[in-house]
């Protein structure tokens, strides 16, 4: 008996090796802004996508530091964020084709800039920011997957802040999650100072 547990733990291990999943958490909107509640989900994943608006070097600094890190420049962000971020980040994870962008509308709504490079790329995901409104919706035209996680940092006018995880698996986007930290100005060390960022 224990040399057939034996195979078995032996195959489960290999098979475990031959799945190619990733954990994504994707966010946006940080404006200089991480605290406990963001941070802890982002132990959880294999990478951190961030959809614009970091609004600081140090935040960015930090979110590396955590996992690898996927992102695109935002409307706020300075020179030396737009240094280290392209506008566009258009790359594949796990056989999911995924185009990045801040500004660029939703299904029905892109702006001209977006809706070019939607109908030339032709991404499975398409991610952007700039709302601080969180939505998922398909576009059937172009059969592809919009989302925008909303905001998790404290400066906008939303009311909740809110992320998206999910995970990139074999050219699928799997098991996506919304996750809804609360109001705005009851975000941890609000009342005090923000998460230092060392």
């Amino acid at each position: 008996m224990p040399a057939i547990d034996k195979i078995v733990g032996i195959f489960f291990f290999f098979t475990l090796l031959l799945i190619d999943m990733k954990k994504i958490a994707l966010i946006s909107d940080t404006h200089s802004w991480l605290d406990t509640d963001v941070l802890e989900h982002l132990q959880h994943v294999d990478e951190i996508w961030h959809g614009g608006d970091v609004g600081s070097l140090d935040v960015l600094d930090k979110l590396e530091a955590i996992k690898p890190v996927r992102a695109i420049y935002g409307n706020i962000d300075d020179r030396s964020i737009r240094d280290r971020l392209p506008l566009n980040n258009i790359f594949e994870c796990e056989g999911v084709k995924v185009l990045m962008t801040h500004i660029g509308g939703y299904p029905g709504r892109y702006t001209k800039r977006v809706k070019a490079l939607l109908e030339s790329e032709r991404p499975y995901l398409y991610i952007c920011g700039h709302s601080h409104i969180c939505k998922v919706m398909k576009d059937k035209r172009l059969d592809i997957l919009h989302m925008n996680p909303g905001a998790c940092g404290i400066a906008g006018f939303h009311q909740f802040r809110t992320m998206l995880l999910f995970e990139c698996e074999d050219g699928a986007v799997n098991n996506l999650q919304l996750v809804e930290f609360g109001l705005k100005g009851d975000a941890p060390g609000l009342q005090k100072d923000p998460i230092k960022l060392d």
